[in-house]
């Protein structure tokens, strides 16, 4: 299933975020949104022991199993190899690409926020393997950044190179607009973990992301 992403027709990629998903068990949201079209799901918790993620992160490994989703680990490379996942994303803030590079290898996948068209510009040369363009609207789940706005999302759009996915703020109510400023591939987390039909979020927003 890594082919997904060098194939770059990947659409909906879900965080699921241990602050969102409303005391549910984390592998059991992973296994529903997969059900209901994730192709994505990354595990993001920065409250817990890296020990409990790594728990997390197994359980969730097994639940994802190795054809049906791609699995990446939010900021920690080491923790994406602990518990076998398919890649690793990083911040602007987090190790540089080539420091995770040299703990993942060539076969693992890293992805890199980007709050720019310079950043977005400085990624493609950083070796990621896709970038990560946001908050396009104002979310909780980013407090202290400012949206981008469906611009950046425009102008990164123009530049043939690494294959984005929009977040931040993303739901069933605007996801038409992003997908109209050029966004093909929409990363979502209160949207989809946090609803209460996890598996229904996930399908009315994949097969928006379909229609196109």
């Amino acid at each position: 299933y890594l082919e997904v992403l060098t194939l770059r027709d990947f659409r909906l990629y879900v965080i699921i975020d241990k602050k969102a998903v409303k005391g549910r068990d984390l592998a059991y949201a992973a296994k529903e949104a997969i059900a209901g079209g994730a192709d994505v799901i990354q595990l993001r918790d920065k409250e817990s022991d890296p020990a409990d993620v790594v728990e997390a992160g197994r359980a969730m490994r097994k639940a994802i199993g190795k054809d049906k989703a791609v699995f990446i680990v939010n900021d920690s490379p080491d923790i994406a190899l602990a518990v076998d996942a398919d890649g690793v994303h990083l911040g602007q803030e987090d190790m540089p690409v080539i420091g995770a590079r040299s703990i993942l290898g060539r076969g693992k996948i890293i992805g890199l926020s980007t709050h720019s068209l310079e950043q977005a510009a400085a990624a493609q040369n950083s070796g990621a393997d896709y970038i990560g363009v946001g908050p396009v609207f104002l979310t909780p789940t980013k407090p202290g950044y400012k949206a981008v706005g469906l611009d950046l999302v425009k102008e990164i759009n123009k530049i043939r190179g690494l294959p984005f996915v929009a977040i931040g703020g993303i739901d069933e109510s605007n996801i038409d607009e992003v997908i109209s400023a050029g966004a093909s591939r929409v990363a979502v987390v209160r949207a989809v973990c946090g609803a209460e039909d996890i598996r229904g979020a996930a399908k009315k927003l994949k097969d928006k992301l379909t229609k196109r």
